[in-house]
């Protein structure tokens, strides 16, 4: 397989941003910036998102076993770059940005346009970097109702400039 032409055809399949939170029963918190995000049923509704596999985002969510997906809108990019690194909490600030616990226990950030919120009911670890979990949604909320196509309110991968990629 020629390695450049793999990277440029997975880079071109389009990502959204998320900010991927999960906290345990004993207060530790996980906050991370996530791309590899699809629904993958209606009825009942799940979602698929694949976690690194070495990540703390990635051991607290199989801990767990529920965690929330707050969705980011336009013009949020610096909210990403902030989830790029390790969470920080402080009060009922996780990485400086106000939260508040969801009905699963999960922080959802106040910032977010919307959120939902996931229960694990399957874990795939598979032969590469990520797994994938495959969740139920729980609860949702919209906290900024979308003017037009709810997917073009979303913030993309490609809106936090050219040479910002993941995947390939």
């Amino acid at each position: 397989m020629d390695a450049n032409s793999k990277k440029i055809a997975l880079r071109m399949i389009p990502y959204g941003l998320y900010v991927l939170t999960a906290m345990a029963p004993d207060g530790q918190v996980t906050a991370a910036t996530v791309n590899w995000v699809t629904q993958a049923s209606f009825n009942p509704p799940l979602v698929a998102v694949c976690i690194k596999a070495d990540s703390h985002a990635h051991a607290l969510v199989k801990q767990t076993g529920v965690f929330t997906l707050n969705i980011l809108g336009k013009g949020q990019g610096a909210l990403a770059f902030t989830f790029f690194k390790p969470a920080v909490v402080s009060g009922n600030t996780i990485s400086g940005e106000l939260f508040h616990s969801g009905n699963n226990g999960a922080p959802i950030l106040d910032n977010a346009p919307a959120f939902v919120e996931c229960k694990v009911v399957e874990v795939v670890d598979g032969k590469g970097d990520h797994s994938v979990f495959i969740a139920e949604v729980t609860d949702a909320g919209v906290n900024t109702a979308p003017t037009g196509r709810p997917d073009d309110a979303i913030l993309w991968l490609k809106d936090l400039g050219e040479k910002i990629f993941y995947g390939g």
